[in-house]
């Protein structure tokens, strides 16, 4: 029973560190990444569709992304997502058959402001860890009837412990993430 509590705590805290690392990756840094765009939805003919779904999207060098879309009909409507895109700051060029996207330089005022942002998310993370914490912690209380007391204040320091290592992992990718972005 424990160990049902214990394995279904672990698998929830792994999906918030590794939601929280791939929200990490979609912050834009000093490098071009495919990644900044995964998650950007397009409009295509009134549908509103991934970008990973209708092109291809590639580094060319360090600071611009060539995008080749499956469906040339699509092609205005990616450029107007990466236009409207908030974070990006690029203004992408069409070619006919691919466009692309440089990246303007980062001043380090945008930097820290990506810092913030990163920040908020790692804190995210980690209150979801604790979450899942507390969750499991109810599941423990409810299980002392069945295996006793000692059993589940063992098994809560583990719980304690546990959440302790997948905090520290929110907490190393914030600060690779935070290097990343502060780093000219």
């Amino acid at each position: 029973m424990i160990e049902e509590v214990f394995a279904d705590a672990k698998e929830r805290m792994n999906k918030a560190v590794e939601a929280a690392k791939e929200s990490f990756a979609t912050v834009r840094t000093g490098r071009a990444n495919p990644a900044l765009l995964q998650n950007l939805m397009v409009d295509y003919y009134g549908t509103p569709t991934p970008l990973p779904q209708l092109a291809a999207v590639a580094n060319q060098d360090a600071r611009s992304l060539i995008i080749t879309p499956y469906d040339k009909g699509a092609m205005k409507g990616i450029e107007q997502a990466i236009r409207d895109m908030h974070n990006l700051g690029a203004n992408p060029t069409n070619d006919g058959n691919v466009i692309r996207v440089t990246l303007p330089e980062l001043t380090q005022e945008r930097r820290k402001e990506f810092v913030k942002i990163v920040k908020t998310r790692a804190e995210d993370a980690r209150v979801a860890v604790r979450n899942v914490r507390r969750s499991a912690k109810d599941d423990l209380d409810a299980l002392k009837s069945e295996v006793g007391e000692d059993d589940v204040a063992r098994a809560e320091k583990e719980l304690e412990a546990l959440t302790k290592q997948f905090t520290d992992q929110v907490d190393d990718a914030f600060k690779r993430k935070e290097a990343e972005l502060l780093e000219v």
